[in-house]
């Protein structure tokens, strides 16, 4: 047998080579095994290219860097934390301080024995700690912009969000590129204000984070005008700004507009899955079963163990009623990551439709502990406690969603009905009308206006709204009301109006029109024979017909006498 020689500083330098070529091309159990005989020769000294290569921020801790990497890549947190304790230098520090963080998060989420009760991070000792030695390194000035970004996210979890939003900010000053810090700030900072108070570096990131953040806080408009300037810019190809031009579409009920946009993503990027929950939840509202049945086929095939596709199966499952197995998919995502919004609320709407209550409330409540702008889980919990006929606890909800969407009518409309059931019909008729105003959705608010004016005994403002009410829906096809049970209501209503009015020509146009509705027919067949006695008695007694002009003109907003309790956000645009 030949003896044995070998060139250990060769060595040290060529397993140094395979280790950066290995963890480069993800090769991480070969980065390990070679990280780990390249640590057993520590003290062998570092050739001046290793030197070069890693002055700045691990020289003289190379090895111990190399193998506590490989560690981290393979999950083995508290392993990679053990070798590097006693590290100063800022790559190494950031590593043993991060394989810290994920080690508690890690085992939190191992040790959740029920997804829907997870436990209280402001209760987690460990992470306090961490935070503790973070908070002493801060002071001192001892922190990078990468070690800042950690300790933001931990101050954040333990709902300290006035000083998260400092050290963010210290952050990106420090590190303009590092996203994961503006990310984070765009998701807590409260308003645009807020945005303007604070001292953010002059980089192009900047509009990146903008744009972000006020898509966050549902300045759709703002958010899609820097978007599509940057789109225009030369990065058009960005699978990136597709998807949030997307959800700004989305955000403003421009459904086709974003289920097109996210097709074209699918097709330039097949095998993408963020924000697929988004345009599952698209689909679901447009009841395209064919198209979501698809995609969730092909998010299986990806990736089965992503939280969005949970979250597509999930959406599938309740499309199709089955919704005993979307809570299943909903939870298997919650489980995959506890801290997933979309998983929360949609879980939330389930238990709403297995009349589950208690379940949905606790599901809302977690998605708004998340994240308190969705105005989803707000408006959950406003229809959760509706049906359990707690009233002043439902408007409480629906005012949050109402601020929250201004111009959304759904939100307005439900302010308006749970006002209507508390006996405050001035309040309850501002909604209705300002929903006209702002632009009515699912078409409900003029027949609600005009039952309520009817219930009221102001039969001209409730004719004026029934009126306007059957022009519209009229012109949409009976988009609104597919029943049209509604629209020939209306109509036999208006029918009796003019009929008691004396103007029975208007009283036969609409008593005509309820002659194309089966379940309507008889009662305008009465109405006309009775039109037909009452025009013979009036052409012997030559009496003059009252005029009416029926149209929403009419329709007076009641006066606001300073005493109403009710608090509408402000519906102009801005």
């Amino acid at each position: 047998m030949d003896e044995i020689k070998l060139d250990l500083p060769q060595i040290k330098q060529d397993l140094l080579h395979g280790i950066v070529a290995c963890s480069q091309r993800g090769l991480n159990h070969s980065a390990k095994w070679l990280s780990e005989l390249h640590y057993s020769l520590a003290y062998i000294k570092s050739t001046p290219e290793e030197n070069v290569q890693f002055k700045d921020d691990c020289e003289g801790e190379l090895e111990a860097y190399f193998m506590a990497k490989s560690y981290f890549d393979l999950k083995e947190y508290d392993r990679c934390a053990h070798f590097l304790k006693k590290c100063t230098k800022p790559k190494t520090r950031f590593l043993y301080l991060y394989a810290r963080y994920f080690s508690i998060q890690k085992k939190k989420l191992d040790s959740m024995t029920d997804t829907n009760c997870p436990p209280d991070p402001s209760e987690n000792g460990d992470l306090t700690e961490l935070c503790r030695e973070l908070k002493s390194d801060y002071y001192e000035n001892k922190l990078d912009g990468f070690c800042l970004y950690l300790y933001g996210i931990i101050l954040k979890q333990l709902d300290m969000i006035s000083l998260a939003i400092t050290v963010f900010v210290k952050s990106v000053n420090l590190e303009p590129l590092l996203w994961c810090s503006w990310y984070e700030l765009g998701k807590i900072i409260p308003d645009k204000s807020k945005i303007f108070s604070v001292q953010l570096p002059d980089h192009w990131m900047k509009h990146f984070f903008l744009a972000h953040a006020y898509l966050e806080q549902l300045n759709n408009d703002e958010a899609l005008q820097i978007y599509f300037e940057l789109y225009s810019q030369g990065l058009k190809n960005s699978t990136y700004l597709m998807a949030q031009i997307a959800i700004g579409h989305h955000n403003r009920r421009e459904l086709f507009h974003a289920i097109d946009l996210f097709k074209e993503i699918l097709s330039v990027d097949p095998y993408r899955l963020d924000n697929l929950d988004t345009y599952s939840n698209l689909l679901y509202v447009q009841e395209m079963k064919t198209e979501l049945a698809d995609l969730a086929h092909k998010v299986v095939l990806i990736d089965k163990y992503r939280v969005e596709t949970c979250c597509v199966i999930g959406n599938y499952y309740s499309l199709r009623s089955d919704h005993a197995k979307a809570v299943l998919y909903f939870r298997r995502a919650l489980k995959l990551n506890p801290q997933f919004l979309s998983a929360w609320t949609l879980m939330g709407h389930e238990y709403m439709e297995m009349k589950n209550t208690n379940a949905a409330i606790q599901s809302y409540r977690h998605a708004i502990e998340i994240n308190n702008r969705d105005y989803r889980a707000w408006y959950g919990l406003g229809q959760t406690y509706e049906i359990l006929k707690m009233y002043f606890y439902c408007l409480y909800y629906y005012k949050q969603a109402q601020q929250l969407k201004p111009n959304d009518s759904r939100m307005i409309i439900a302010l308006g009905e749970t006002y209507e059931k508390l006996e405050k019909t001035e309040n309850a008729l501002k909604c209705y009308y300002k929903a006209c105003k702002v632009g009515d959705i699912e078409g409900q608010a003029l027949i609600k206006l005009a039952k309520l004016y009817d219930k009221l005994k102001d039969e001209d403002n409730a004719a004026a709204a029934f009126t306007e009410f059957c022009l519209r829906d009229d012109e949409n096809k009976g988009r609104f009301n597919e029943d049209q049970t509604e629209f020939y209501s209306a109509l036999q209503y208006l029918a009796n109006y003019f009929l008691k009015r004396g103007d029975l020509d208007q009283a036969k146009i609409y008593a005509n029109k309820c002659l194309e509705n089966e379940k309507a027919k008889e009662v305008a067949k009465a109405l006309l024979k009775e039109i037909a006695v009452k025009r013979l008695l009036t052409e012997s007694l030559g009496s003059d017909t009252v005029p009416m002009d029926g149209t929403c003109s009419n329709i007076l907003p009641p006066d606001d006498d300073g005493g109403s309790d009710m608090d509408i956000t402000n519906t102009s645009t801005k």
